[in-house]
């Protein structure tokens, strides 16, 4: 099977650089699967796992905040505000961040985000489901 290079890109730097089979990302308009090869395309990502299939069918799985995905036949480059492949995920930090962000949620106060606390929320537990394989 072909394989493609894939890039995942964080403003603090690089996150992922490895030759794939297949990659598996969910986008704001749903789940897409790219092989080399693919079409050019450029799509927004949601909060949520990309996974990353090798030839000897091992799978990386990376934690994604958001941010966009750039298809070109022969490379990858997925560009997003934060990333975490799973099994550098800090999970008791991710645990403190959902309590944080459900305190906030609960809060009756009028200064609160909640748009904010719930996209934190959102972050925080895909962290600990990529982390704990739940995806």
């Amino acid at each position: 099977m072909k394989t493609v290079q894939v890039n995942i890109v964080t403003p603090d730097g690089p996150v992922y650089d490895s030759e794939v089979s297949m990659v598996i990302a969910k986008t704001t308009s749903g789940e897409i699967g790219v092989l080399a090869g693919h079409i050019p395309m450029v799509a927004p990502l949601a909060i949520g796992a990309v996974k990353l299939k090798k030839e000897n069918g091992s799978t990386d799985i990376v934690a994604v905040s958001g941010g966009f995905i750039e298809v070109r036949p022969e490379k990858i480059s997925i560009l997003a505000p934060s990333a975490e492949v799973a099994e550098n995920i800090d999970v008791q930090r991710a645990k403190e961040a959902v309590k944080r962000a459900e305190g906030r949620l609960q809060s009756k106060q009028d200064n609160i985000d909640f748009k904010r606390a719930d996209l934190a929320l959102k972050r925080a537990l895909n962290r600990i489901n990529v982390h704990e394989g739940n995806i």
